[in-house]
């Protein structure tokens, strides 16, 4: 989808950019794949604040996407492209033969009247899904398995894919949207093609109330603050953090930290890290 832009009538909309939602169907969400949204602004079961910088934002449902396409051999017709307040992506609802209908990931080229399908003779084309044991290798795919069964968690954002580079041993290897290669089992499934709504990385916020209607409270920065509420405060005027690295503000160390557990179970399907040079 192509990027809008305003005439610049107030400073808000000067460099303000939004997708041009154009080629999305005119109607409204199927109401049977619509489940209530609760807010919590960041706060946990005990009521403590776990996120912060949560709060506010519009009013929206959720929308139930089939990220496991697990109804082989049964072709679906594309009956609407739809906007998703919970995603960057676009997503595409789906209509079996027997009638029943599911929210999909939309990829790029889908259009409204194509038929998809998921099965291990499923043909090599965007919105389909196969085992990636059925995939050729070099595709490009979206929406990949971690695990057999559970459903996809790999290249879900807009404009995101993957692609297959190799099969061996019942692992496939991928290389993922951040560059890392990592091996996957061969039984998981993926959808073909890249993720639609490309242009969502060229957006311009544009101004702070288009943040706050998102659900972003104001992020204020540490070394502007008192010492009693940030280990980067006080001094006079701009002064320097005064300790070894940045620290959040309960003193962890942050800002290239590595936060991942060592030996962790995956550790041995990574073939590369991501930014490894």
């Amino acid at each position: 989808m192509p990027v809008k832009f305003y005439k610049p009538t107030t400073p808000g909309r000067r460099g303000m950019s939004v997708t041009d939602y154009s080629g999305l169907s005119k109607t409204g969400p199927e109401k049977s794949l619509l489940e209530p949204l609760k807010k919590h602004s960041g706060h946990n079961n005990y009521g403590r604040i776990t996120v912060r910088h949560r709060g506010g934002g519009n009013r929206k449902k959720y929308r139930i996407i089939d990220f496991k396409r697990s109804r082989f051999d049964v072709p679906a017709q594309v009956l609407t492209l739809e906007y998703d307040p919970n995603r960057s992506a676009h997503i595409a609802l789906i209509q079996y033969q027997d009638g029943e209908k599911n929210y999909i990931l939309a990829p790029v080229g889908l259009k409204v009247g194509d038929t998809v399908v998921s099965g291990t003779t499923a043909d090599i084309k965007p919105g389909n899904a196969l085992p990636l044991k059925n995939i050729p290798t070099g595709t490009v795919i979206h929406n990949i398995e971690l695990y057999p069964g559970k459903g996809g968690q790999l290249a879900r954002a807009a404009g995101n894919s993957a692609q297959l580079m190799a099969k061996e041993n019942n692992m496939a290897l991928l290389r993922l949207p951040s560059g890392e290669l990592r091996n996957v089992p061969i039984g998981c499934m993926a959808a073909i093609g890249q993720v639609s709504n490309i242009d969502h990385e060229n957006i311009n916020i544009g101004k702070a109330g288009r943040k706050r209607h998102m659900g972003w409270r104001p992020t204020v920065r540490g070394s502007v603050m008192n010492p009693c509420d940030h280990p980067h405060g006080g001094g006079e005027g701009k002064s320097p953090i005064g300790r070894p690295g940045p620290v959040t503000p309960w003193g962890k160390p942050t800002l290239g930290y590595k936060t991942r557990k060592k030996h962790s179970r995956s550790d041995k399907y990574i073939v590369k890290r991501r930014g490894a040079r």
